[in-house]
């Protein structure tokens, strides 16, 4: 299981592929990636965290959802620094035997990232910038977990 917390950019061709080929004795490979979206004329997104505690969170997520699921392999990145509309912000991979673990694991790292991981983020407009707030949305997905 791997976890990347980078300012750089990833290509998500590249790591699916390495992903899958170090995925032995998977049926299944799920992947998501979340991109910046340009929501109200947004021009960027600004993500900020705390070296060390962001990954030491991102970690117990994982090891939640390998044991919850039967997962053979995960990888997490999650991009923080300036991201201009359209970049990738994150991507999650998971694999499993089976493609309902795969999903329901992705999943389940998505919505603990999304609420959960110690990442800031403000929204960068054309009239100045905001923090993003917590969405009840956000919350409310937690609870089918």
């Amino acid at each position: 299981m791997r976890i990347a917390v980078q300012e750089a950019a990833f290509d998500l061709g590249d790591e699916a592929r390495a992903f899958a080929a170090g995925a032995a004795g998977a049926g299944a490979v799920v992947t998501f990636t979340g991109l910046v979206r340009g929501d109200g004329g947004m021009v960027a997104m600004e993500i900020e965290h705390y070296p060390g505690m962001t990954e030491r969170a991102i970690n117990v997520i994982l090891r939640q959802a390998a044991e919850r699921w039967s997962l053979t392999d995960a990888l997490v990145i999650h991009r923080h620094g300036r991201l201009a509309v359209g970049e990738a912000i994150m991507m999650v991979a998971t694999a499993a035997p089976h493609r309902a673990d795969a999903f329901a694991a992705a999943e389940f790292l998505m919505d603990y990232l999304k609420s959960r991981a110690p990442f800031w983020k403000k929204e960068i407009g054309p009239d100045g910038a905001a923090w993003v707030a917590a969405k009840e949305a956000d919350e409310t997905a937690l609870t089918r977990w």
